[in-house]
């Protein structure tokens, strides 16, 4: 019987550091349905830029797109990229990622930043998200349940990642907050505070939360049904921690697409196996699977198809398919596959060097 390993194989698409026309989403949900992925994480904003569309805080778009006439998705397209997916059987799962990687967000709402400084005076620059204003909170209540509404998925990724603590420590306010909360020095407890609240406000939702690896390195003690998104570090060892705190665990530390070598590099890819760590079964019954990431600092609607594919493909496989490795038939199929998806209209590149396809398809 042909049937899946993990329930979640996924393929995360960032819109922020460059901006991807409709038609290019739409074929990469094409190709995702002949890999049998079933869903796509959106990261749809970053500290680049803020092309989604809120209907509650439209100046975010306005002020945070690249061009808030050209660069946006608006929510009739964001719609439409979700029903497009539905029917060939995938999840869009949005990532509204904060406290950091929210410098675009701070452009169209001023106040939601935490103000640095350079001794005692504002030196003109912002952190991450302000975790001590109520304001920040209330508008994170509104903004999440619109989104909700938008997007019919159970889960949402809160990210988390890769927050700066200098701005938060040049502070002289949330010093005293973290004094008052006795946590001087301590900002991965504010950290905490910040992400708790986040994550009850997706809770009261009615909504699941992701969040990256970070979070849980960090201590912040998570709802048990909280998905740790592991990308970093030794991926073993991060999922016999995650799931022996009985949280439920993504793999894509080793699935990242923007990680280029020479030639054709998918064989690392095919190698990365989640079940690979030391854990009990119950534990590996928590790991729900993957997803190949494909950040797009050098990559756009021109290249985003043959840098993606047949790579994603080897994730893929991998999360659908059984632990044995044949390199030997592997290469036989890729070979074929990449073919198959150039037929298809898919530009993907060579798997194995030198070679070709029994028909012309440009």
């Amino acid at each position: 019987m042909d049937f899946p390993r993990y329930p979640h194989r996924g393929l995360l698409l960032d819109t922020s550091r460059h901006f991807f026309p409709l038609p290019a989403i739409l074929q990469m949900l094409d190709a995702m349905e002949a890999n049998k992925m079933n869903v796509f994480h959106w990261h749809i904003v970053d500290d680049n830029s803020f092309p989604y569309e809120s209907a509650a805080f439209p100046q975010l778009s306005k002020k945070g797109a690249y061009n808030p006439r050209t660069h946006v998705y608006t929510r009739i397209q964001i719609r439409l990229v979700i029903e497009y997916a539905r029917l060939r059987g995938i999840r869009v799962l949005p990532e509204f990622d904060s406290p950091g990687h929210t410098q675009s967000w701070g452009l169209g709402l001023p106040g939601l930043l935490t103000p640095c400084y350079s001794g005692s005076k504002p030196d003109g620059t912002y952190g991450p998200v302000d975790p001590i204003q109520e304001t920040s909170y209330k508008f994170l209540q509104k903004f999440l349940a619109e989104a909700v509404e938008l997007f019919p998925e159970k889960y949402i990724h809160l990210g988390g990642d890769e927050v700066d603590f200098d701005c938060w420590a040049s502070n002289s306010d949330i010093l005293r907050f973290m004094e008052s909360h006795n946590i001087t020095g301590d900002f991965s407890k504010l950290e905490e505070i910040y992400i708790q609240r986040l994550v009850n406000t997706a809770s009261n939702l009615s909504a699941s939360s992701l969040v990256w690896q970070e979070v849980f390195d960090n201590g912040v003690i998570l709802p048990q049904d909280t998905v740790v998104h592991i990308w970093k570090g030794d991926m073993q060892k991060e999922l016999a921690k995650v799931t022996a705190e009985g949280h439920p665990a993504l793999v894509s530390q080793c699935w990242y697409l923007d990680h280029l070598e020479s030639g054709g590099d998918w064989h690392k890819f095919y190698r990365c196996d989640p079940d690979n760590f030391n854990g009990t079964e119950a534990q590996k019954r928590l790991v729900m699977g993957g997803e190949a990431c494909m950040w797009s600092e050098f990559v756009d609607a021109s290249n985003l198809s043959p840098r993606v594919w047949p790579r994603a493909a080897a994730a893929a496989e991998r999360l659908w398919s059984t632990v044995e490795v044949d390199f030997d038939e592997v290469d036989r199929r890729m070979e074929e596959h990449v073919c198959r998806l150039n037929r298809r209209g898919i530009r993907a590149q060579p798997a194995n060097g030198p070679g070709y396809c029994p028909y012309i398809f440009y």
